[in-house]
């Protein structure tokens, strides 16, 4: 049962989570052989005010 966890930073729709879940989906069915139903994609949305990158904090 592959388990596809992805952080991002908030700010994306429900409609673009949908199409990345979609693509994630096929990409693991195809390299892995697992079937769709025993795929898991957890998406967890960062806030801004959380992250820092390249020495500078993005809040």
């Amino acid at each position: 049962m592959p388990i596809v966890h992805v952080e991002m930073i908030e700010g994306r729709s429900d409609e673009q989570k949908k199409h990345l879940v979609e693509d994630i989906v096929k990409a693991v069915e195809t390299h892995t052989g697992a079937q769709k139903d025993a795929i898991t994609v957890i998406i967890d949305d960062i806030k801004k005010s959380n992250i820092a990158t390249k020495g500078q904090y993005q809040g």
